[in-house]
């Protein structure tokens, strides 16, 4: 059995980079072909059966990519859009969930419990695909910076609201004061196991200018300060976010040499690059085994208020921040819309409904349903919005991760 995972793994890897190659050569986006030959591949006689759950995605997956993402992300910048960010973040998510609970309720008749969970899972988005597309077309820097840091905060928030409905399936009672309490923890406990964790490491770190032992200590960061978060009923994502943070700008500084911070970037970029592809590829593979046709009605619903949501959270933030300086141009709104991509948080808490739930079959199925509309409808046609807009060739790629 091992030594049939090794060759599956090698099998993958050599994929990843087939798809990587051809993606880049045709200008397609690379997820979209990654969740391709996730089909193909559980199409095939010989395709290989790919694991996913809640704990993978969570434990696996997840660390590398939000540190990665958090690790080049300038905290001048930043902080100039935290109080956009935030503000699309934890209201934009609260009224994209509202709009499709109440839309399922209504319109399908879903109980409210599931229709809330699958509100609240819905609303986390993902930008890799939309990132990946930025990069290659020059995207605006703060358009960059928007996106990403609205996804990254969003996937936490997101995952909250999952666990305090978690709680109501357990039995518990929902008083605003509970909420408040367990939203609370939640946040500020994550953001105090990431910080924690990241000061201690760095400041050993500091001790060595040997870049293996550099990289080594970063490793413990991400997944250290996610899973400790985790073990203390904190947010992962926040701890893993604040962590990379904490990293990318005071690490360079204080604690990482001029010598391994180009070692470290190297190895965190591999690292993101690796867990998106086999994430990727193992969320076509189960794509393709989904009973999409038979949901066919529910799932064009569901798409339809999952945009609605969207929407619906977009639009009057911006109106509200139209005053200020971090007002949001037209295309950028339409960008935050049509970009707010669905993946792998999503999946994650999708599988992790629990069985009591009487939607939970149609939760996971409408929740792949809804990514892979995401990846190959949003993913595929957002280049050459980009260039409608206007919103590409303006300075360095790069320039929106760098200080």
């Amino acid at each position: 059995m091992a030594e049939l995972q090794l060759i599956d793994f090698g099998m993958l890897l050599v994929v990843t980079s087939l798809v990587a190659i051809v993606s880049r050569r045709i200008g397609l986006p690379y997820t979209a072909g990654l969740v391709a030959a996730g089909i193909a591949l559980a199409l095939l006689p010989i395709g290989v059966d790919l694991p996913l759950s809640r704990e993978l995605i969570f434990n696996i997956f997840l660390p590398p990519l939000i540190f990665e993402a958090a690790l080049q992300m300038p905290w001048k910048r930043l902080r100039d859009q935290l109080p956009l960010t935030i503000t699309l973040a934890f209201l934009g998510v609260a009224i994209s969930a509202g709009v499709v609970a109440g839309g399922l309720h209504w319109l399908l008749g879903w109980n409210w419990l599931g229709a809330a969970f699958f509100g609240v899972l819905i609303a986390a988005t993902d930008p890799v695909s939309v990132i990946a597309a930025f990069k290659e077309m020059r995207a605006e820097p703060r358009l960059c910076m928007v996106v990403e840091s609205e996804s990254l905060l969003n996937d936490g928030v997101a995952a909250v609201g999952f666990s305090i409905l978690l709680g109501l399936a357990g039995g518990g009672a929902l008083t605003p004061v509970a909420a408040a309490g367990a939203l609370a923890w939640t946040v500020l406990g994550g953001i105090a196991s990431g910080g924690v964790v990241a000061f201690v490491l760095l400041k050993l770190a500091g001790r060595t200018e040997d870049h293996l032992v550099e990289i080594t200590l970063t490793t413990v960061i991400a997944w250290g300060s996610f899973l400790l978060a985790e073990h203390l009923g904190a947010s992962g994502v926040f701890a893993a976010l604040v962590a990379g943070v904490i990293v990318g700008n005071l690490g360079w500084r204080r604690a990482i040499s001029d010598n391994g911070r180009g070692h470290v970037l190297g190895f965190w970029e591999y690292a993101a690059f690796l867990a998106n592809s086999l994430l990727f590829l193992m969320i076509g593979s189960h794509e393709a085994h989904q009973p999409l046709a038979l949901v066919s009605g529910a799932l064009a619903v569901v798409i339809a208020l999952t945009l609605i949501g969207r929407a619906a959270a977009v639009y009057p933030i911006a109106l509200l921040f139209r005053p200020t300086r971090l007002r949001l141009p037209a295309p950028y709104q339409h960008v935050l819309l049509w970009g707010g991509l669905r993946g792998a948080v999503g999946l994650a808490l999708a599988l992790a409904v629990p069985a009591s739930v009487p939607e939970r079959g149609q939760i996971i199925v409408l929740a792949f349903g809804v990514v892979a509309f995401s990846i190959f409808l949003q993913g595929l046609t957002m280049p050459p919005l980009l260039r409608r807009w206007k919103l590409t060739g303006q300075g360095d790629p790069d320039d929106a991760r760098s200080s």
